[in-house]
């Protein structure tokens, strides 16, 4: 005949066997407990302060005597310095806990550093040029590169030591930028140079936003219609969908992405006044900063929540998808109106 236990009886013998009765019978044991104790809650705590994003950053102050150029430069210099300096440093290149096993906090430094990338090579390239023939400045041509740098990299090249040069060589550029002489370092807030870096960032945040609606799954179509012949090739119908693992990694880059955006516009919007105002485009840019800070708000639960587009739960994915889409959209009508004569 079979005994029939109830469920606390049956947990009350496992509780005996292999419960505190068991563990600190012995007091090396339960000495060892309570270190691993301590030690697995304050890696656990110590991750959690870790992982919290930071505000966004001030807008460089100016003057009348300030050039056009130093609150965005500033602005990025700024951006490196928290990447480096934040709670716990730069994690993304972490082998240890508790850095290695943060997940989130990485995929939001890469997000930012993209931007950083990005922002970095339209100085070099465009900012800091009057045309494409002209001479590129020194400091930024030596920046850019350290700031691509692999950011897993735990080895030689260090991402840390090769961002922190980086980042001298923008304050090196920073201070010609402010010195007495007109010709020691150029910034040229023209539209033409706006729309440059602009450009760009169309690009990123298109991706963004279909990598987010992607953790729903949705199907695209592959082809285009031959407009020579008037007939339509083969068109297959392929359906993206995010990895479950790789939902919040995706959310929590688009987060870093748009925190790093809203610094470097909200100082355009600074050193680009003349500029937006003659071309009647210091609203778009201010709706674009508005969607930005949009995406911003703070998460009211730990834990991204994935639900089926109108199912019963909320999908964080697509409510940062349409921010994003909207300020992209913004960013287009932006272009537009920079465009003009």
């Amino acid at each position: 005949m079979i005994n029939k236990f109830s469920l606390s009886q049956i947990l009350k013998k496992l509780f005996n066997m292999f419960g505190y009765r068991t563990i600190f019978k012995s007091p090396v044991l339960s000495i060892y407990s309570l270190v691993i104790i301590f030690i697995i809650g304050a890696i656990s705590l110590t991750g959690i302060y870790w992982s919290s994003e930071p505000e966004a950053l001030p807008v460089p102050k100016t003057t009348s005597k300030s050039r056009p150029g130093e609150a965005t430069v500033l602005m990025l210099n700024n951006v490196v310095d928290l990447l480096l300096n934040k709670p716990g440093g730069f994690l993304s290149n972490d082998i240890m806990p508790p850095g290695v096993l943060s997940d989130n906090m990485p995929s939001w430094e890469f997000g930012a550093l993209v931007q950083v990338r990005d922002l970095s090579k339209a100085l070099r390239e465009s900012f800091s040029r009057s045309q494409s023939q002209s001479k590129e400045d020194p400091d930024l041509a030596l920046a850019e590169p350290r700031f691509n740098v692999d950011h897993k990299s735990w080895a030689v090249p260090w991402p840390e030591r090769e961002y922190s040069e980086g980042r001298t060589f923008l304050q090196n550029y920073l201070l010609r930028l402010r010195g007495a002489q007109p010709s020691a370092a150029e910034f040229f807030a023209r539209a033409d140079n706006l729309r440059y870096w602009l450009v760009t960032i169309e690009t990123r945040l298109g991706s963004l936003s279909q990598r987010l609606s992607a953790s729903v799954g949705h199907s695209r179509v592959d082809g285009l219609p031959d407009n020579q012949s008037g007939r339509g090739i083969l068109q297959n119908h392929r359906v993206n969908k995010t990895p479950w693992l790789l939902v919040d990694n995706v959310f929590y880059e688009a987060r870093g992405t748009t925190w790093a955006l809203l610094n470097f516009l909200k100082a355009v919007q600074v050193d680009f006044a003349d500029i937006l105002e003659k071309k009647g485009a210091t609203a778009s840019l201010g709706q674009i900063i508005h969607e930005l800070e949009m995406s911003q708000k703070p998460l009211k639960i730990p834990v991204i929540v994935n639900g089926q587009g109108f199912g019963l739960f909320a999908n964080h994915s697509l409510v940062m998808a349409s921010y994003i889409s909207r300020a992209n959209a913004a960013l287009i009508d932006l272009r537009e109106l920079l465009a003009r004569g």
